[in-house]
């Protein structure tokens, strides 16, 4: 196991379970962790996402990035009534805001249980590579479960690298978190979709 450095948090173990939002955000994460790791595995965990044909789209490149580094991948069910249970009573708060931290916490409770059924000693999430997500929101949520790790992403030009990789991969990149909340916020502000 490597030492830490600059913009590397104190590493929790040799092996890291990462909870992954989407194929090209997770891309420039993978690469980075498996500089760090001995064993590296990916946790689709997205019952945030609206829409089954979107929760399978964004699977099917994750599928396309674990095949690209080798690494095995496990897949959380998907029960969009229960994530919405969660954050229900925040649906009128804006992206960012009390429901994202509910949202987060769900999805890391989750990964906190898989990396630890799993045999994972640490776990993180792409989610802080988007400059669209508040590391330190995703951060909070993230303590409150042993083994997280504070990977932020964004540092080191992260979401470039995975933006860079996404497009040579040619995969699907969505403008949207995936919640409907979110999805309605897109569509206010006039935007389309893929980018």
């Amino acid at each position: 196991m490597k030492k830490p450095g600059k913009n590397i948090p104190e590493l929790k173990g040799r092996s890291l379970l990462l909870h992954v939002c989407c194929g090209p955000c997770a891309a420039g994460c993978v690469e980075r962790l498996l500089a760090h790791y001995d064993r590296v595995g990916l946790y689709y965990s997205n019952s945030n996402i609206c829409t089954a044909d979107e929760f399978e789209k964004r699977l099917c490149y994750v599928r396309e990035l674990a095949d690209h580094f080798d690494l095995p991948l496990s897949v959380d069910s998907y029960d969009h009534a229960s994530w919405l249970s969660v954050t229900e009573e925040y649906r009128e708060e804006p992206e960012g805001g009390l429901r994202c931290g509910r949202c987060f916490g769900y999805s890391l409770g989750r990964a906190a249980a898989a990396a630890d059924r799993l045999g994972y000693e640490s776990f993180a999430t792409s989610l802080t590579v988007s400059p669209r997500k508040s590391s330190d929101l995703v951060f909070a949520a993230g303590r409150e479960y042993s083994g997280f790790t504070e990977w932020n992403f964004k540092k080191d030009s992260g979401y470039l690298r995975g933006l860079e990789l996404a497009k040579g991969w040619n995969f699907y990149r969505q403008d949207f978190c995936g919640c409907e909340f979110s999805l309605r916020s897109r569509e206010k502000s006039g935007a389309n979709g893929q980018r």
